[in-house]
């Protein structure tokens, strides 16, 4: 594998004149380490079901900030009520088109490490955060204030355009206060075609915080998209997280969480939907490292065509956990014979006095339901899309904000009308 190109990208990058060279020490040193790993192989145990030729034998060029909007954005497809917008442009902050949200702490990643006191602990055995590290833009990072409670959802739209090969590596810090709360929402969108989008978002919770994180990927379907997202969370914390994937050619999801306080709760969750050629991976670990948490992982994927889905989810007891309470669980709808899914659902458990199970199943639609369906009148195509759409609910119906549940099942629909008829 030729990583040159990217030595010769990563010159590039440091010899711009709007990056701060007060980051170039954490830059270099997450290069390093890359170049020392290089990208993942099938023969890595976590990446054996997943081919990253499309990016390893592609040319990506960094995107530059003139890489802005050339005309005023038409972003009414997506209108989401309520929302507050935060744009991002092939990877860079637009701040002049972007609403910043009453009581929340905007900074850039320069303002953020300043407040750290430079103390920046990116995943070191992550190649493709390693990646984003080196290659990273100015970077984005909200701060909430204890005690304070955002209402209206916090949308960041990340909106990939053009033809170009390019590579971008937005990073996002999210800190809750406290017993703060908030809603976040990743809208992942664009009808760029040669793109890698190589992210990595960062979470904090403090003590009795509370954020409900929505991620929605609706790229075109030759996309590129790496999504790497680290938890920490405190004692009594809630986290939630739903991912609504339908576009990408190539779809990865990393979620490393960690939960360091007791009582701390993290449920995850999401929906992938594939057609055509598409590969969309889930690699989900989560690691109780104190006693009295509880955890979930609960994913979907309904696969259309030749397309292939991967679940890897990993729950850590450490030994001082005890009274872990956790559950996994992953099921699969093929709608093809030529569909392909791995699932591996896994635990290791160091403790002795906890709950844990897992499951998972892979299959395609009852006919015993479709016999019975169509002998009540239904078509073949309605009879596979009412159970289609019954697959998929039990997730989409647990969204709490009423707003953003209408905006993702509108794009369930309209996926399952272009998949379930004709």
């Amino acid at each position: 594998m030729n990583l040159t190109h990217y030595q010769t990208e990563f010159e590039k990058l440091m010899n711009r004149e709007y990056f701060s060279k007060e980051v170039h020490p954490i830059r270099k040193d997450a290069f390093s380490k890359f170049l020392d790993t290089g990208f993942p192989t099938q023969k890595w145990e976590d990446w054996r079901f997943t081919n990253l030729s499309a990016i390893t034998k592609k040319n990506f060029k960094i995107s530059d900030v003139q890489d802005a909007p050339k005309e005023k954005l038409d972003l009414s497809e997506f209108e989401m009520a309520d929302a507050t917008d935060i744009i991002f442009y092939n990877g860079h902050f637009q701040r002049n088109i972007s609403t910043i949200p009453k009581g929340v702490q905007l900074l850039t990643g320069l303002e953020y490490l300043e407040m750290k006191n430079w103390q920046f602990n990116y995943p070191a055995n992550s190649p493709f955060d390693l990646l984003n590290t080196a290659f990273m833009d100015s970077g984005l990072s909200l701060v909430i204030s204890p005690n304070t409670v955002i209402e209206k959802p916090i949308r960041f739209l990340f909106i990939s355009s053009g033809k170009e090969n390019l590579m971008v590596s937005p990073i996002v810090h999210f800190d809750l206060g406290k017993s703060a709360s908030a809603i976040f929402i990743e809208h992942h969108l664009g009808d760029a075609q040669a793109f890698f989008q190589n992210s990595s978002t960062h979470i904090a919770l403090s003590q009795n915080a509370q954020l409900d994180h929505i991620r929605i990927q609706s790229n075109s379907q030759e996309f590129i998209n790496m999504a790497n997202l680290n938890i920490e969370q405190g004692v009594d914390s809630q986290y939630s997280f739903f991912q609504f994937a339908e576009g990408g050619k190539l779809s990865r999801l990393n979620i490393r969480a960690d939960l360091k306080g007791e009582g701390a709760n993290c449920d995850l969750s999401g929906l992938a939907l594939s057609t055509n050629s598409q590969h969309l991976d889930h690699h989900i670990i989560t690691d109780h490292k104190v006693a009295h948490c509880t955890s979930s992982q609960n994913f979907k994927s309904v696969l259309q065509d030749s397309s292939k889905g991967v679940f890897v989810g990993k729950t850590i007891v450490r030994e001082n956990a005890q009274k872990t309470d956790s559950t996994q669980n992953n099921k699969n709808l093929l709608l093809s014979n030529n569909t392909l899914m791995n699932s591996n659902p896994q635990l290791e458990i160091y403790a002795d006095d906890v709950k844990c199970v897992h499951g998972s199943t892979i299959g395609a639609l009852d006919d015993n339901a479709l016999f019975y369906l169509r002998s009540r009148g239904l078509d073949l195509m309605e009879s596979k899309a009412l159970l289609v759409n019954g697959f998929a609910n039990e997730l989409m119906d647990k969204i709490k904000q009423e707003s953003v549940r209408a905006f993702i099942t509108n794009q369930f629909e309209n996926w399952l009308r272009k998949n379930t008829t004709g």
